[in-house]
């Protein structure tokens, strides 16, 4: 789409917006605004799980976490060497370490040639906007001389983990994609998640590629290269955290970090084949990441395994420092509970909430694909489906779309106010106009419906413990030589891409996607 197309676009969506009356078929919006979707800790009485000390160190809850994993076999390089493509865990790294099969240095070798030979012609793969060889190697030496001395810090001591550089992580600026952020708003030192990782000892590789500011959901960048999908090179890897779900799938980390503000961990974790955990709203410090959308967004978890997700989620999670702007209300503070993975014991009775025309609203292949795996899973643990009904799934769509876009030109409008737009890809110049339309009275109306909708799913869980669905309406899409310099806009695949994904972030529920048929060519 040129320039002219995008304003063109503008004008087109601005004049046939339905107003949020008009999604709700004209019914009034009585309940009161909800600013912040916070949720008041219930004691569920869950099965299988083991309650942990809110004020242990992150490398102790590292620990914690490990004894709630099932004990495997122990293996040698040799067995992790197949003759098809394996992605490496924690465990495997943690073990291959301390038997001194390879150290901490090698693998930071490796990996600097596997980044270096990934961004080669012909087709540059733009894993990352930043990475620094001589950090790198500095603190895999570090942790190989732990290891020499009988002393790691945890099981993620040593282990390569990237950041989306959308979180603060010395020595390298904080883009969000951009070409001009980093000069207006300096990277002064770590985000604290990224400090709790660094305390347990984790190789901090760099910083991940993503769709400029967070504004789509394609993952093409126009400034710094477009992550591409490692299973089809010609495939986006989607956004905006494309870089991060995009180097797990190619087994260059086993975890990277992203932030989740309407599918943004989720969807490209979905595109290339791996895990995506957002976890509750509030649960994450949130201090050192870029404001753009604070009530919606949440730091996520782009892993290759459930496990490994369970690990980070274990290191970054918490309680929240005192001076945190989102410090929880004690009523809020959630106990900490961590799953015995470990235990033999069949977590049973559980309810799996299913709104059908919405399940089926995709493809052919991911609905079947779906389908299957959720019949798998009754079937195996004798869990049931609960039919349900979501009503005003569009209202609460477009409510979403106002918050996200609302909060984030109010994070830039100092910024772009001095900002040529020149320096900004087209796509992202057609958002934020699209975001600077929206009134004031738009965001009450959006916070109203928060409300109402965080009732229409706390009804549903009542009855059930968890709702069902594709993570996204279709597969990756083919990315087209004309948008590389100019960045994407497409709003058909693009709903179709978000399409599952907003009641995890306007609600602040917990949200995981998992894959459930992977193909290795």
């Amino acid at each position: 789409m040129n320039m002219v197309g995008c304003l063109l676009f503008i004008v087109n969506f601005l004049l046939s917006m339905p107003s949020l009356e008009q999604l709700i078929t004209n019914a009034s919006l009585e309940e009161p605004p909800m600013f912040v979707p916070l949720h008041p800790f219930i004691d569920l009485k869950e099965q299988e799980v083991k309650q942990i000390d809110s004020d242990a160190s992150p490398s102790e809850r590292v620990q914690q976490a490990i004894k709630c994993l099932p004990v495997t076999l122990k293996k040698s390089l040799d067995d992790l060497k197949p003759s098809c493509f394996r992605r490496w865990t924690i465990a495997d790294y943690s073990r291959a370490y301390s038997s001194g099969e390879i150290t901490p240095r090698r693998v930071a070798e490796q990996f600097i040639d596997a980044v270096r030979e990934s961004s080669s012609p012909p087709l540059p793969m733009s894993f990352f906007i930043n990475y620094d060889a001589e950090d790198i190697l500095r603190q895999a030496t570090e942790s190989t001389l732990r290891y020499e001395r009988g002393d790691p810090i945890s099981a993620l001591d040593g282990v390569p983990i990237a950041i989306k550089d959308e979180i603060d992580c010395s020595p390298y600026p904080t883009t969000g994609g951009t070409k001009w952020l980093h000069k207006v708003r300096p990277c002064t030192g770590d985000a604290c998640c990224v400090m709790r990782l660094r305390s347990c000892g984790a190789i901090i590789v760099g910083k991940t590629n993503m769709h400029e500011l967070g504004t789509g959901l394609s993952g093409i960048n126009p400034h710094y290269g477009t992550a591409r999908n490692p299973y089809d090179p010609n495939k986006i890897a989607g956004g905006s955290s494309s870089g991060s779900a995009a180097v797990v799938s190619a087994g260059l980390c086993p975890v990277a970090l992203g932030v989740d503000g309407g599918g943004s961990v989720r969807m490209p974790a979905s595109l290339c084949g791996v895990v995506g955990f957002k976890p509750t709203f509030g649960c994450i410090p949130h201090s050192g990441v870029l404001p753009l959308n604070w009530t919606v967004g949440m730091v996520g978890i782009v892993a290759g395994t459930i496990e490994d997700a369970f690990i980070v989620y274990a290191a970054i999670s918490g309680q929240l420092p005192s001076h945190e702007p989102t410090t929880l209300p004690d009523t809020f503070q959630p106990k900490v509970h961590f799953p015995l993975l470990n235990s033999t014991n069949s977590i049973s009775n559980i309810k799996l909430a299913k709104y059908g025309e919405w399940f089926n609203d995709c493809s052919n292949e991911i609905r079947i694909c779906c389908s299957n795996a959720l019949n798998l899973l009754c079937e195996h643990y004798k869990w049931k489906t609960v039919e349900v009904t979501i009503p005003e799934i569009e209202a609460m769509r477009r409510a979403h779309y106002v918050t996200i876009g609302s909060e984030c030109i109010t994070s830039l409008s100092s910024h772009l106010e001095k900002l040529d737009f020149a320096e900004l890809g087209w796509d992202t110049r057609a958002v934020l106009k699209i975001y600077g339309a929206f009134h004031c009275k738009d965001y009450i109306k959006a916070q109203k419906m928060r409300n109402r909708h965080m009732q229409i799913h706390n009804n549903i869980f009542a009855k059930a413990d968890v709702i069902v669905a594709p993570t996204t309406g279709l597969t990756a899409y083919s990315v087209l030589d004309d948008v590389l310099k100019t960045g994407e806009l497409d709003i058909v695949n693009g709903v179709a891409l978000i399409r599952y994904q907003i009641a995890g972030n306007f609600l602040g529920l917990p949200a995981v996607t998992v894959p459930v048929q992977t193909y290795y060519y």
